[in-house]
């Protein structure tokens, strides 16, 4: 492998850190769907109440979410939310402890580190959102791998 630093220095890449990122949140369908809310701030309770407010807009009717046992997901935000309505419309249930090995969901954050965005350099926030919003449109247009992630977690 050759790089442009001179022979015998290591590269120094320097650039400006910065608390920015990009959140993430989503889910996945048995057949093959993928929803995705994605916020600069990191994601709290609110942020997990707007992709459920997301997921009801994109699939209407009766949702059974199961999601990891994050703090976000078992707050105050979240059980007022069901309070004021969404239990009518949407049951939670939580996968048992740490197991991100039954989470399908964890195939597209791994497609997506691994396989979309490897090695990508973004300049900016808003290039990040831009190339993630990309390859998450590219991984959603693929149901078959999305059914993959179920399979891959015993779950087909």
């Amino acid at each position: 492998m050759s790089t442009w630093a001179p022979r015998g220095h290591t590269p120094v890449l320097r650039h400006l850190l910065t608390r920015d990122h990009l959140s993430l949140i989503g889910g996945v369908t048995r057949d093959g769907r993928l929803v995705v809310h994605q916020q600069r701030p990191a994601i709290n309770s609110a942020g997990a109440t707007a992709f459920l407010d997301r997921l009801h807009a994109a699939i209407p009717g009766k949702l059974r979410v199961i999601w990891d046992g994050a703090s976000i997901h078992r707050s105050q935000v979240i059980r007022q939310y069901l309070a004021d309505g969404a239990a009518r419309w949407l049951r939670l249930e939580a996968l048992p402890g740490y197991a991100p090995e039954l989470n399908p969901a964890e195939g597209v954050w791994q497609s997506l580190k691994q396989t979309e965005l490897p090695n990508r350099s973004c300049t900016s926030l808003v290039d990040l959102e831009s190339q993630a919003d990309a390859a998450l449109a590219r991984i959603g247009a693929r149901p078959a791998l999305i059914r993959a992630f179920f399979r891959h977690a015993g779950l087909s």
